[in-house]
C-alpha cells in the first residue's frame, strides 16, 4: 500500500471551526479530527485500520485499500499542520491481529519527527508487546495532559475545569429537508466537559444523536464544519 498525495485538501481544514475551552482553542477539521495550535497536537478517534483485514479473514469480500483514504488524509493533515504530537483516542486496530497492522507500522515509522500516542479502546486488544514494539506511545485508560483527559470512551463524570476529549460512539446527525428526505451526517458532540469526536475511519458507522439531546452538535458537511446546535460552556 502507498500513500501519495493524490487528492487536494480545501483550506477549511486548515481553518477549522473554532471552539475554546477554559482559554484553550481548538479547531474542529473537516477532515473529523482536532488541531490543537498551541500545543501543535492532532486528536483523532476510531481510525480502526485493519478492519479490512479483519473481515477478509472471516471470509467477507471486503476491497484491500479500503483504509488508503483514511491513509491518506492522516497524510495531508500531517504534512500541513506539522504536528509534534498525535494522539489517537482509541480503536486505531480493528480487533485481532492481520497483516494490516504491518502497514500501519510501517505508515507511523515514516514520521519519526512525531510522538504517536494510543490510548487503547475497546478494540484495541492486541498483544501488549504489539502496542510495545510500535511507534507508540500507550495509555491504557486516559491521557491527562493539561486541561484536557484524553479518553476512549467517556468519563462517568465530568471533571470541573477539565475538558474529556474522547471517541467511541462514531457520533452522527441526521438533517431532514422540506420533502422528508434525510441526511446523516457526521458530527462533534459536546456535553458536560466532554467532547465527542466523529469516527476518522471511512469503514466505520455513525450512532444518530437526535436534535432533542442536550448539548452542543457541530456537523461535518464534507466542505466546512457547521454548528447544528449550541449552548453556553460551562469549563
Amino acid at each position: 500500500m502507498t500513500f501519495k498525495r493524490s487528492i487536494k485538501l480545501n483550506k477549511i481544514i486548515i481553518e477549522g471551526f473554532k471552539w475554546s475551552f477554559g482559554g484553550e482553542m481548538l479547531k474542529f477539521l473537516n477532515e473529523k479530527a482536532i488541531w490543537i495550535e498551541n500545543e501543535k497536537t492532532l486528536l483523532l478517534a476510531d481510525t480502526h485500520f485493519g478492519k479490512a483485514g479483519h473481515f477478509r479473514k472471516a471470509g467477507i469480500p471486503v476491497p484491500e485499500n479500503i483504509h488508503l483514504h483514511d491513509y491518506i488524509r492522516l497524510d495531508h493533515l500531517i504534512h500541513l499542520l506539522d504536528p509534534v504530537m498525535v494522539v489517537f483516542l482509541g480503536d486505531l486496530f480493528h480487533s485481532e491481529y492481520n497483516t494490516d497492522w504491518e502497514t500501519l507500522n510501517t505508515y507511523l515509522t515514516r514520521h519519526p519527527q512525531i510522538d504517536f500516542h494510543l490510548v487503547k479502546g475497546n478494540h484495541d486488544i492486541l498483544n501488549e508487546e504489539k502496542y510495545l514494539s510500535a511507534k507508540l506511545i500507550l495509555h491504557h485508560q486516559r491521557f491527562n495532559r493539561f486541561n484536557f483527559i484524553f479518553t476512549h470512551e467517556p468519563l462517568p463524570l465530568s471533571v470541573p475545569g477539565k475538558l474529556n476529549i474522547c471517541g467511541h460512539f462514531h457520533p452522527g446527525i441526521t438533517l431532514k429537508g422540506r420533502g422528508k428526505q434525510g441526511l446523516k451526517l457526521p458530527c462533534y458532540f459536546y456535553r458536560d466537559n466532554c467532547l465527542i469526536l466523529p469516527a476518522f475511519g471511512s469503514f466505520t458507522g455513525l450512532m444518530n444523536i437526535g436534535l432533542d439531546k442536550d448539548g452542543e452538535i457541530y456537523a461535518v458537511t464534507g466542505q466546512k464544519v457547521i454548528p447544528i446546535k449550541i449552548k453556553n460552556k460551562v469549563g
